[in-house]
């Protein structure tokens, strides 16, 4: 009997381990119309001292001096700012909890092909770190499967639900494909020989498993079996699905634009660490770039300390658009600061926050968020102080559809705990 009470424990305590217990907002009841805020917009550029009003969860009217209508909520915001909320891409928010577990992490699959995979089959909705990130802004997340080549298709999720139903904004919003590693051994010539050897085989293993997923494609009439995974890259042909390429390497992104030229494929690059080595290409072909090292390091010897820190205000500047990501789970908290970083190094303030907010939604095909405006969902953030600003940001409320959402957190009760601590 002992044995079996402490295999029931284990068994159970993983589980509730990975389960918060915020209840997710309740649906708007009456018209909000918050007064006096500076509005950030991600388009319209700043508008100091306006109001804003929402109703049944969309954006009603922003303006000076708005009319309350009956029956309102009224809230006075002056000296606060006012952000559409954040939008996390190349995330795996609610599939990884704690990487060093690896019972609690769902974001890969084996096998190099899988574009039949959809990464919210395996979503937490209740993960415990998805209120940690709420409590920096972060209203929406894209799920990303992590692989070695095609590795599923990504999903956008509002991050308060309580399930996947309830949080699902839009199934399908790319296939993600992990380029082949560039870099070669320099030290033995045997090893140098047999990974260039081995990165021709994946790069030629690659390139048939698009050309046969077009075949099939081209041939598919209704009448033969159906190919689970060259059927899910149809849409990709169709121009109906997007193609998230993830590469750093300048070597890496030429290879991959050879490809998105050849069958003209809808295409954004992840990474980008050399994007801004191969900038032309990347406008002429109108791919953008989801730039993910906004507080990286050099990766050469001979480049500048804060050479990571400028790619964006270069490549800003170079006609390419851009986005910012910040990989990961928890680590996902910090978006906002890297795009405060950015701008410190040269971004200009309305590109940054387009970058993590609009732009982001566009990517996806979500074209009712990202934006302070009349028509989008009234998902925004309310800071005390410049939400891209470390030292300034504190985000007081986050609504989602004009659902309020509870920032409590892990992170904040257990701040309060040990401040106690005699």
């Amino acid at each position: 009997m002992r044995v079996l009470t402490l295999m029931l424990a284990l068994l159970v305590s993983p589980i509730t381990a990975q389960a918060h217990d915020i209840l997710p907002g309740p649906a708007q009841s009456q018209p909000v119309l918050l007064k006096g805020a500076t509005i950030h917009t991600a388009e319209q550029g700043v508008l100091p001292q306006a109001d804003l009003l929402f109703v049944d969860g969309v954006i009603q009217a922003i303006g000076v001096d708005l009319p309350a209508p009956e029956g309102a909520r009224v809230a006075d915001l002056s000296g606060h700012h006012l952000y559409p909320a954040l939008i996390a891409l190349d995330s795996q928010l609610g599939l990884r909890e704690i990487g060093m577990v690896r019972s609690t992490v769902d974001s890969y699959e084996v096998g190099d092909h899988n574009p039949q995979l959809r990464a919210t089959v395996a979503f937490n909705a209740d993960s415990e770190v998805i209120p940690t990130v709420r409590r920096n802004g972060i209203g929406y997340a894209q799920l990303v499967p992590q692989g070695n080549r095609l590795a599923g298709r990504s999903a956008l999720v509002g991050l308060d639900g309580w399930n996947l139903g309830d949080a699902l904004v839009r199934q399908d919003t790319g296939l993600h494909l992990y380029w082949p590693e560039a870099g070669l051994p320099q030290r033995d010539p045997d090893d140098r020989d047999e990974a260039i050897q081995a990165r021709t085989e994946q790069l030629d293993a690659l390139w048939q498993s698009f050309e046969s997923a077009y075949r099939y494609h081209l041939a598919q009439d209704g009448s033969r079996p159906v190919d689970t995974r060259w059927h899910a890259m149809g849409p990709l042909f169709e121009g109906d699905l997007t193609l998230f390429i993830h590469a750093d390497d300048q070597r890496q992104i030429e290879q991959a634009l050879d490809l998105v030229e050849r069958y003209r494929f809808k295409a954004v690059l992840v990474g980008g660490y050399d994007a801004l080595r191969v900038a032309p290409r990347l406008t002429q072909l109108a791919v953008p770039v989801v730039y993910t090292h906004a507080n990286g390091l050099p990766r050469r010897a001979d480049e500048a300390y804060d050479h990571a820190f400028a790619q964006p205000a270069l490549l800003h500047q170079a006609g390419v658009t851009l986005a910012l990501a910040w990989t990961g789970s928890w680590d996902s908290r910090n978006l906002a600061f890297a795009a405060g970083q950015a701008v410190a190094y040269g971004l200009p303030r309305e590109a940054a926050l387009a970058a993590i907010s609009r732009v982001p939604a566009q990517l996806m095909g979500a074209e009712d968020l990202g934006d302070l405006a009349v028509g989008q969902r009234a998902s925004l953030v309310i800071s005390k102080g410049d939400l891209l600003d470390m030292a300034e940001a504190d985000v007081i409320a986050l609504y989602l559809d004009g659902r309020p959402v509870d920032l409590d957190n892990r992170h904040e009760r257990l701040y309060q705990k040990y401040r106690q601590r005699q």
